[in-house]
């Protein structure tokens, strides 16, 4: 599938007045696939063919991201993205979903279990999360490595930084986080550059990268949303991520009780763009594991 063939397949969803693109597809229980940073929903398009031929499968370009709108006059938020897919999912009747999520989609995700938790707690439960896998992220800020264009967006030199952001110079900057033996192509780093330039996203660039200091500080907040949620959970890791990768999962092991946790041999940043294989086997293990005790 192309990336044209994945616009095509599309369709639109208005949140607080800005168009936010979908792909909406596939029969059964419903999948939120949520992307990350700098990237957006097209991350998936490897899995795609196999998880909605099991699975209805729901994937978004958050706010500032991919084909969706990016105002450059915008408050970006963990908090606002994870309200999207809340709205949309009430938009389309949901009572309850699984959530796959990456990276920045970690977070939201995170955000969105936080949720649950308050709402559980307080016996308002409507929309119900049956389960969580999380691939490579910064749920953890004490372990988040970023790189130097982080840091540099995340400056004052930030819209600076944003506006000198080039094809060449993001595509080194995404390379460098794959595993040594799984680097994406040309043509593939073509189209994360696609989705990235698409509606002059640049611009918005260190508008976006405001997670990193949200991560902070909101810390508590999500890492309580791990070890305290009973929404079944398992983590899918690159270990040669240099941003998240086996030192991250070496936090996640002390912190949340009985980690479920999957490493991917010599994978990066990206397993689902680096090993579809991979992720979609411990993923349908996962699912199957989850979906019998739901019996």
């Amino acid at each position: 599938m192309t990336l044209d063939d994945w616009q095509a397949g599309g369709r639109w969803y208005t949140f607080q007045g800005q168009r936010v693109f979908l792909r909406d597809e596939g029969a059964g229980e419903l999948l939120v696939c949520i992307h990350g940073f700098p990237t957006a929903s097209w991350d998936w398009h490897r899995l795609w063919p196999s998880l909605i031929a099991r699975y209805r499968v729901l994937a978004v370009d958050m706010l500032g991201f991919g084909f969706s709108a990016k105002p450059g006059d915008h408050r970006y938020s963990i908090h606002e993205q994870a309200s999207l897919h809340e709205e949309l999912l009430a938009s389309l009747d949901v009572e309850r979903f699984h959530l796959l999520a990456h990276d920045y989609g970690d977070t939201v995700a995170q955000e969105l279990l936080a949720r649950h938790l308050e709402r559980s707690h307080l016996g308002e439960l409507k929309l119900e999360i049956a389960s969580g896998c999380l691939l490579n992220g910064g749920l953890f800020p004490e372990t988040h490595r970023a790189r130097l264009t982080q840091h540099l967006l995340a400056s004052r030199l930030g819209p600076f930084v944003a506006r000198l952001m080039n094809e060449r110079s993001f595509g080194r900057s995404l390379a460098a986080v794959f595993g040594p033996r799984t680097q994406p192509t040309p043509a593939e780093l073509h189209d994360f550059w696609r989705l990235m330039a698409c509606n002059d996203g640049t611009r918005v660039a260190h508008l976006l990268i405001g997670y990193m200091a949200e991560r902070r500080r909101h810390r508590d907040r999500w890492v309580e949303a791990l070890r305290e949620t009973r929404v079944p959970l398992r983590l899918v890791n690159g270990p040669e991520d240099p941003v998240s990768g086996r030192h991250m999962v070496e936090r996640y092991r002390e912190l949340v009780p009985s980690p479920d946790v999957v490493l991917l041999d010599g994978i990066g940043h990206y397993p689902q763009v680096e090993d579809p294989a991979g992720v979609l086997r411990a993923y349908l293990a996962f699912r199957e594991r989850v979906d019998t005790r739901a019996l």
